[in-house]
């Protein structure tokens, strides 16, 4: 029993046998080979740096050892002075070589403190990450029925008031709870962009998903036009785009009146398809240009509580672009309008038959 635990703990440290051992055949070639030992002198030093670079002895150990090493070598070289066999100067080096590694070995604890220190704060980070994205998922899901069940009531009284005072009120608390489920939805978008199921991947056809996306904009009280479309597909996930474009679609609409502008257009550069919505509204601030793709990002020029969101819209377009390894970007000058465009990697996928546009 006691001879297997020996071979148990010679296999876990043979390395440190193995320098051990070497640093003794160092030592003995410092006694017999006096003329030339400044070689396996200073072969030790170094043998215990680059070991020290492997092993990182916690405090106490490396103490030992540098002060096993420095009496060792430090001790022959001693008794080959007091001999007469060496000067006295030669000595000094050893004091001089150990302070040295221990100077390099307190640097080395710094570097390994701080990279802990680093990875504590980074698994911090990750954990209060997940516990904010649950945290939303939960939220949002918890809100979905109030809301739900709120809305249908409200929709009941408005309908069923006969008081037009009394249906006004209830039209308002309608408005107000459809922004609500609109919150939710987005909140839980976001909190799901990282999740492995928030694409479901299949080639999409362009011109076919803006046109549809046009056709059911195309009732809101604006003059609508749409532009040139290519014959092209994306791989990506069709409602995730639509919501995208909804949401561009949906900022244009704020930023524009009734007589405003909005085009709806593709094109393809080099390996990337660009989908685009251009608004006459307007305009954003060159100042503000970056950082309206922020959560709850929202700019006052033109913007009231009609008008106005919760500045999660242009997040959501974000997070869609770039978990289909794309972008969004914004063209925009104040009183003459802005062009949002998307921008996705282009798909190699063949396309279906077509079903003719009327």
């Amino acid at each position: 029993m006691h001879a297997d635990r020996v071979r148990q703990l010679a296999r876990a440290h043979w390395v440190d046998i193995a320098w051990v051992a070497f640093i003794g055949l160092n030592l003995l070639a410092m006694r017999l080979l006096s003329a030339w030992q400044t070689i396996p002198f200073l072969v030790i030093w170094v043998s215990l740096t680059a070991v020290y670079g492997f092993r990182l002895w916690r405090l106490g150990s490396t103490v030992v050892v540098v002060a096993v090493v420095t009496l060792a070598t430090g001790g022959l070289i001693g008794w080959q002075v007091l001999r007469g066999e060496q000067d006295g100067d030669y000595l000094a080096e050893v004091p001089l070589l150990a302070m040295m590694f221990v100077v390099m070995a307190w640097h080395a604890r710094r570097r390994v403190t701080a990279t802990e220190e680093v990875k504590r704060v980074s698994e911090h980070n990750l954990l209060l990450l997940d516990q904010q994205r649950q945290f939303l998922q939960d939220v949002s899901h918890e809100l979905g029925t109030p809301i739900t069940i709120a809305l249908g009531h409200a929709e009941l009284i408005e309908r069923a008031a006969t008081d037009q005072a009394i249906a006004k009120d209830a039209r308002v608390a309608v408005d107000e709870l459809l922004r609500m489920r609109r919150l939710a939805h987005r909140l839980l978008l976001l909190a799901s962009t990282d999740g492995p199921d928030f694409l479901r991947l299949a080639p999409v056809d362009v011109s076919e998903l803006v046109v549809e996306t046009f056709h059911r904009w195309s009732q809101t009280p604006r003059r609508w036009s749409l532009g040139a479309l290519p014959e092209a597909s994306v791989q990506g996930d069709e409602d995730r785009l639509t919501l995208a474009l909804d949401a561009l679609i949906e900022n244009a609409v704020n930023h524009t009146g009734a007589d405003g502008l909005i085009e709806l257009s593709a094109r393809c550069e080099g390996e990337r398809i660009i989908l685009a919505v251009a608004d006459s509204g307007c305009g954003i601030p060159a100042a503000e240009a970056g950082r309206i793709f922020g959560r709850f990002a929202r700019i006052d020029t033109g913007r009231n509580r009609e008008t106005g969101g919760f500045g999660l819209g242009l997040a959501v377009v974000k997070a869609i672009a770039e978990a289909h390894q794309g972008s969004v970007q914004v063209k925009s000058t104040v009183g003459q309008g802005s062009v949002f465009e998307l921008l996705l990697p282009a798909s190699m996928a063949p396309l279906g038959p077509r079903p003719p546009q009327y």
